[in-house]
């Protein structure tokens, strides 16, 4: 049966419905016993449980429960794969129900603006539309079992340099279609029952007193149902924030806030209301929390094999000249600690207290492969072993190959701060460059949150991109290795040739009190793709231990318009030799040049199994606002009429199948008229195109000068004459004599009236 919250509300003073608004510990929120309301406990974090009893803190530095370390959000996005995402969030909410946890805290969407920040390992992508399309299944299959996700961090918190203070000044065009889409797309496919907002500014307000951010976005545009919560410690001043629309204030230690609340009310600052909404969609949560309790075992040993299965699905293969898979019949050296020791998380709140750790070599040497091992270099620092390094010279020959553990320790990537630059250790690279002039069957599996400098990239055979894979890493490193599982990850972001070639290269992390975000809305691929820039490996990149051809590009019609939906179909075929599985991405690109525009944007993807020789057929929808860009003038997304390009692909740098469609709007964007408008744009302007034209014939009789042509051709003359003009604004007509300032009003008054 329901609950009566507004019945249950009405019967609270004033002093205790504040007193919901604010959490009572690291953890929990505030109980009201008299009305039966217990306290709620919440966790970290996105990929697995960081269940803390009387030492809390946010940054992982007290311990927590034995628990699962799943795979990072930077190992499972590259997976491509919603069932995959839904069903660890499924495995995660059983986990909640079992340890009496309401809320767990996740998933973090920020999109990786910069390789640098240090927290990238726990966001998703630098595409708003995959981390939107990612989140959603996570939401949805955590939330399926009553605990509520928190989707963070809104908004536009990108790095950690002060970022509890830093004001990002951003356009409202790239927050929209890129900082604040993928928090859209969850909430509209999936309404995750939190939203936590962050620390730092929005051109100058903080979000958690940003009106616009907190209710008029989400509660008005997107029809968002939660309770929106602060990062941990991210209230300047609550009052501005009830106002806003802030619900929940966390940790606790908030009785002071709660006390300034109920003395704004009495003061008829605050309309009570106000506060008994954020009671409502606080308690509204929490209750179908604890109305739908189910009866769950934690399993810790069989969800540390499921962790190991999903980061098989994530590993990417970014290169590979036929060294890998190896034989296991044969000889192999692993070196470097990682191969011991695995990083497979990253630092900060999300850090789990893990229940078994898996490294590649016990699970190589239990699987009776004939493996080696020299450390070489430790996994917590940039040191070389000189001793291991000459050892590793002198009998690196004997191998069928060398298998090299890389990565970055702990102390570079992390929560709290952000990198200095995209190198790997020192001691690393050397040590492999060293190997390489004795011996040339090297593959180098990686450990890293975020992409980094390769300087060995041309001489190695085979790369293998782990990420932070959880832990069950390291089952997953040696069965991939050894050909037991074909690779099937995607790059869910960039990684540049070098960090100068990043687009917020000048402009990050800014300067303590500000940081410009002047590559807009030209963020990862959207930039390299459409600057033609080189990359050492593109967004959606990767490889497999089979081929694959995607072709056969078709529509379900030739156009479509604003309320219609258009079927794009493509195939792919496995045309290798053993079975694997291909991601599909459909890419979308605007052709009519009507306003600056990355050359491609993803719109779609899908991840296949194949057999040998099998071909199946991937079916996307795309509607109008797949076209969209965000229309700052109109207030809206918008899509110009005319021709899209519909690229197919498995990379964005790799488009093997196009198409293109006709989409017609009756959508119009705001025309100002003034004596600055320009010809150029009245002659874009379907309304007003026509009239401008007949016009000028008439006013201008053909030539802009009274002089004659210019080259002799007529119809070059006219090319000429419609360039010329096209920047011309109405004013310079009474300049070149065509009109005087009346008849000038008089036409800016006919044009309105066209425009009507």
């Amino acid at each position: 049966m329901a609950r009566d919250i507004k019945k249950l509300i009405s019967e609270m003073t004033l002093e205790e419905k504040c007193s919901l608004l604010g959490g009572d510990d690291f953890w929990h929120t505030k109980a009201i016993e008299r009305l039966g309301i217990p306290r709620y406990m919440m966790s970290d974090g996105p990929h697995g449980l960081r269940k803390q009893d009387d030492k809390a803190d946010h940054l992982g530095i007290n311990d927590s429960i034995k628990a699962v370390c799943f795979p990072a959000a930077c190992a499972t996005t590259s997976s491509f794969d919603r069932d995959l995402i839904h069903y660890m969030g499924d495995v995660i909410g059983k986990e909640c129900q079992a340890e009496n946890l309401s809320i767990v805290l996740g998933p973090a969407v920020c999109i990786k603006r910069s390789p640098l920040c240090g927290r990238n390992f726990e966001y998703m992508s630098e595409d708003p539309y995959l981390a939107g399309e990612m989140a959603a299944a996570y939401i949805n299959g955590v939330q399926k079992h009553h605990i509520g996700t928190s989707i963070k961090h809104y908004a536009a918190n990108n790095q950690e340099a002060a970022r509890m203070s830093v004001s990002a000044e951003v356009s409202e065009r790239a927050l929209r279609e890129i900082y604040l889409a993928a928090f859209e797309t969850a909430v509209k496919k999936a309404q995750p029952k939190t939203i936590m907002c962050s620390y730092n500014k929005i051109n100058g307000v903080y979000s958690a007193e940003n009106e616009w951010l907190l209710t008029k976005v989400p509660r008005g545009e997107w029809g968002y149902e939660g309770f929106i919560v602060t990062d941990w410690g991210a209230v300047n001043d609550r009052v501005k924030g009830v106002l806003a629309g802030l619900d929940l204030e966390m940790p606790g230690n908030t009785a002071g806030n709660d006390h300034a609340v109920a003395d704004a009310v009495r003061a008829g600052l605050v309309p009570e209301e106000k506060v008994d909404e954020c009671v409502e969609r606080i308690l509204k949560v929490f209750f179908d929390y604890d109305d739908n309790r189910e009866e769950q075992v934690f399993d810790r040993a069989k969800d540390h094999e499921i962790a190991a299965r999903i980061e098989e699905e994530c590993a990417v293969l970014l290169k590979n000249d036929g060294l890998l898979p190896i034989d296991p019949a044969k000889k192999y050296l692993y070196v470097g600690e990682y191969a011991e020791k695995p990083r497979y998380q990253g630092g900060g709140s999300s850090h789990i207290n893990s229940f078994q750790v898996d490294s590649a070599l016990e699970c190589s040497r239990a699987s009776g492969r004939n493996v080696d091992y020299i450390k070489g270099f430790p996994m917590d620092k940039d040191e070389l072993i000189e001793a291991d390094l000459e050892k590793l010279i002198a009998c690196a020959s004997e191998y069928d190959a060398v298998i090299v553990f890389a990565g970055l320790p702990d102390i570079i990537e992390s929560e709290g701060y952000d990198r200095r630059d995209m190198s790997l250790p020192a001691s690393q690279n050397k040590l492999i460059a060293e190997l390489l002039k004795v011996q040339k069957n090297v593959a180098v599996v990686l450990s890293n949150g975020a992409p980094v400098e390769l300087p060995w990239v041309e001489e190695v055979p085979s790369i293998l991109e782990m990420y932070l894979g959880g832990e069950g890493v390291g089952q997953a490193t040696d069965r991939i290795l050894f050909g037991d599982v074909n690779p099937s990850g995607h790059l869910a972001e960039t990684w540049p040739v070098k960090l100068s070639d990043n687009p917020s290269f000048l402009n990050f992390p800014g300067n303590n009190r500000r940081v410009y975000y002047k590559e807009d809305i030209f963020v990862g691929y959207r930039y390299y793709d459409t600057k033609e820039m080189p990359v050492r490996y593109a967004f959606g990149h990767g490889l497999s231990y089979t081929s694959f051809e995607i072709s056969n590009l078709r529509c379900d019609k030739e156009s479509f318009s604003d309320d219609e939906i258009l079927k794009v179909c493509v195939d792919v075929k496995n045309t290798g030799n053993r079975a694997g599985k291909e991601v599909v991405q459909l890419y979308v690109s605007d052709k009519n040049g009507t306003i600056e525009r990355p050359v491609k944007e993803l719109k779609g993807f899908d991840k296949v199994e194949l057999q040998p020789g099998e071909t199946k057929t991937v079916e996307f929808e795309i509607d109008a606002r797949a076209l969209s860009y965000y229309a700052e003038d109109l207030g809206d997304w918008f899509a110009p009429s005319g021709e899209y390009a519909l690229l197919a692909g498995d990379a964005s740098d790799h488009i093997t199948a196009c198409g293109s469609v006709k989409f017609e709007t009756k959508k119009m964007l705001p025309l100002h008229l003034d004596v600055d408008t320009t010809i150029g744009e009245l002659m874009a302007d379907p309304r007003t195109a026509a009239f401008v034209q007949q016009m000028m014939q008439s006013r201008m009789g053909g030539s802009e000068t009274g002089e004659g042509g210019i080259s002799g051709d007529a119809e070059q003359d006219n090319a000429m004459q419609t360039a010329m003009m096209q920047y011309m604004p109405l004013k310079s007509l009474i300049s070149f004599g065509v009109m005087d300032k009346t008849q000038m009003e008089g036409l800016l008054q006919m044009l309105k009236n066209t425009v009507g």
